[in-house]
């Protein structure tokens, strides 16, 4: 899974009521909506797009994507025609929207609730709001009898129900005193192992790898030890420590679990994204088959492959039997003086109502400011293509795109938004050997193991991990209490923030989850803690009622601990600028454009005088997206993964780095005081980010 990521990670302390409500003006991100089904319609199959010169005039109106009709294409200023395939007269079934896409434009409804009316009349465009919709309130399961007994017999049993009830937690406080030789408990091998369980489904790794040793140091006469290894191995992967795992995993018994290791090791190599570190494991198991096949498989169709790496990708063919076609790697593509991009966004053109336009309003702004983006690299003498492609909004529609024979021949791929579609084009990628880009999706999922799939924004987890990057040099005290929502991503932002803090030094006292619609789990989360003691404060979530009860409870213990927590809070009706201007609030915004920037004044400036009307935060996004790949493809060439990998943090043209933790701005003259707004690149695999690389 691969992919590319933009992080902007802002680090915003509120100390005016003034900059709260310059911030405040930020256009929020939402994901896209899926559209409605569009009437059922046939289209004629439109002339393969011939690539146009890439200046383009001065435009008067906005810029719209040109439909093609009677199968020739309306000319399209600057970057050749809109391509739609011919549909059947079915209606469309719209598509379920990439789970991550947290930007909106100023144009789509947003993501919470109304901004206030002190902020909203310093905004250029109008804001479409909607309240998000409370989620019911998941069914208390009761806890089990007698917990906390000094039943051993009655503890493992509590232990075994409590990791069926998911409350892993609670599973492991219940498990840890009879796994002990002290305890004298007849099944405390057993009590062990299922506190290890219970730690990996918590992802609490180091918990369980020392749960691990101890059985195995222990109890090294269990009948079934062969599954603390195996245990143990998976453990070792998701730490990083490759290395490690494989050692482990070949104490395994002869004959035990065999089936099962070889599926670990082709589920976890492939994650690897330091070639080097491959290369050493390769020769500490040079006998290991499944090392030798993912590392070939990431030479042929990761992007890793050298001229350099001939000699070694032979003789791992001929000694381990590998299918010599299939690990044969294509010819390096050579550098040109002009290159294609294909962009493949929903435009849906069947539907021209004024509902529709206004619904898909922000893929027009993504357009406009990729077409802008071509005007500036044109002007820089690095001229590009661009050839637009209709999808809609089904994945129908986007596999006939696919299967025009020009698009085999791009050189980079734009798209599509939609989780379903997203999928189909990363297994064409893969297999043509074309990077592509998923312009807004957050999901880490969708680029996993695929070296030739990028995402542009930042995952939850690598922005955990620039939060973190950010704590450990801004904060003085190194001590941290997270809380995150009883949601995938926030669970997933929690355990990354504090893997990643711990990394650099730090401790987090707690990670406690909540649910903000059950007011009891609220005042759980909060219960026992004195926000007084402690060095920052990290609240991963979105809803609503989060940053009043938050903010409440800091107030009633008097704390003035830095918080740190979502841009989304901005936007929340409930939140009082006084609430925000008493304290240090930190706010992770991907999407923070500092509107007194030169840079971001100028873009403001082209863009209205072409499309007569103020750029969304998508327009940004489309024109630093192509920008930055435009370069990359002319740098380097339509193979630019490797370079990637050692380009290292940069800072993009409207997204900037303001200041560095080294050097933060801390003029009274500034608007922002201590802002450390931060442009990162990156690309995230699985759940770990690396700085713009294909690994």
């Amino acid at each position: 899974m691969r992919h590319l990521v933009a992080l902007r990670l802002a680090a915003t302390l509120l100390l005016s009521s003034s900059t709260f409500a310059g911030l405040a003006q930020q256009p929020t991100t939402p994901k896209p909506t899926a559209p409605r089904p569009a009437a059922s319609s046939v289209t004629p199959a439109a002339k393969k797009p011939a690539a146009v010169p890439a200046k383009a005039p001065t435009q008067t109106g906005p810029t719209t994507p040109v439909k093609t009709t009677n199968g020739k294409p309306a000319p399209a200023p600057a970057s050749g025609a809109i391509t739609k395939p011919a549909t059947p007269g079915a209606a469309k079934t719209p598509a379920t929207p990439a789970s991550a896409a947290k930007a909106a434009a100023t144009n789509s409804p947003a993501k919470t609730s109304a901004t206030p009316a002190s902020t909203a009349k310093a905004s250029a465009t109008t804001v479409l709001t909607t309240a998000k919709p409370a989620a019911p309130a998941k069914p208390q399961v009761p806890l089990p009898a007698n917990m906390g007994s000094s039943d051993p017999n009655l503890r493992y049993q509590n232990g075994k129900t409590l990791i069926t009830q998911a409350r892993y937690d609670l599973a492991m406080q219940e498990l840890e005193p009879v796994t002990l030789p002290t305890a004298k408990f007849d099944r405390a091998p057993d009590a062990a192992y299922l506190y290890a369980i219970a730690a990996t489904r918590a992802k609490k790794w180091a918990e369980a790898e020392q749960m691990l040793n101890l059985l195995r140091n222990e109890y090294p006469t269990w009948s079934n030890l062969a599954e603390a290894f195996f245990l143990q191995g998976q453990v070792s992967f998701e730490q990083g420590e490759a290395d490690n795992a494989l050692k482990v995993l070949g104490q395994l018994p002869a004959g035990r679990l065999e089936a099962e290791r070889e599926a670990m090791k082709a589920v976890y190599l492939p994650r690897i994204k330091d070639k080097v570190l491959f290369q050493n494991l390769l020769q500490r198991y040079p006998q290991d088959a499944a090392v030798a096949r993912a590392y070939a498989d990431k030479l042929v169709t990761g992007g890793w492959f050298t001229d350099a790496d001939k000699p070694i990708l032979d003789q791992l063919v001929t000694q381990f039997s590998l299918d010599r076609a299939r690990y044969t790697p294509r010819p390096k593509a050579q550098k040109k003086s002009s290159y294609n991009v294909a962009v493949l966004l929903p435009f849906e053109f069947d539907d021209p109502s004024w509902e529709k336009q206004r619904k898909n309003q922000f893929v027009t702004d993504l357009y406009a400011g990729m077409r802008l983006a071509q005007d500036s690299l044109q002007r820089e003498g690095r001229p590009i293509q661009l050839f637009s492609y209709d999808t809609g909004a089904d994945t129908m529609q986007l596999k006939q795109v696919l299967a025009l024979p020009e698009l085999a021949g791009m050189d980079l791929i734009i798209g599509p938004i939609y989780k379903s579609g997203s999928k189909i084009l990363a297994r064409y990628a893969q297999q043509k050997q074309i990077i592509c880009i998923n312009p807004l999706s957050q999901d880490a999922d969708l680029v996993q193991d695929n070296g030739w799939h990028y995402l542009f924004e930042p995952s939850t987890v690598t922005q955990a991990k620039q939060a973190a990057q950010f704590a450990i040099t801004r904060f003085a005290s190194r001590t941290a209490v997270v809380l995150y929502e009883d949601t995938k991503d926030e669970a997933a932002f929690g355990q990354a923030y504090k893997t990643a803090y711990e990394a650099l030094g730090g401790k987090v006292l707690q990670l406690r989850r909540i649910n903000s619609d059950v007011e009891e789990s609220l005042s759980t989360g909060f219960s026992g803690l004195d926000l007084k003691t402690v060095g920052h404060l990290v609240v991963a979530s979105d809803h609503r009622k989060a940053g009043p009860y938050t903010l409440g409870v800091m107030q009633a213990q008097g704390a003035r601990v830095p918080l740190l927590t979502y841009a989304s809070w901005l936007e929340n009706s409930r939140v009082s600028l006084g609430q925000l201007d008493s304290r240090d609030v930190f706010f992770i915004h991907p999407k923070y454009l500092d509107k007194l920037n030169p840079g971001v004044r100028r873009f403001r400036q082209l863009y209205v005088q072409r499309q007569n009307l103020p750029p969304s935060v998508f327009a940004f996004t489309g024109f630093e997206l192509l920008y930055y790949f435009g370069s990359q493809l002319h740098l380097n060439g339509p193979g630019f993964q490797q370079n990637l990998a050692a380009s290292g943090p940069i800072s993009g043209p409207y997204f900037r780095v303001l200041a560095t933790p080294a050097a933060p701005t801390t003029t009274s003259t500034c608007l922002l005081p201590n802002l450390s707004a931060w442009k990162w690149k990156y690309r995230t695999q699985w759940a770990s980010a690396r700085l713009y690389y294909s690994e």
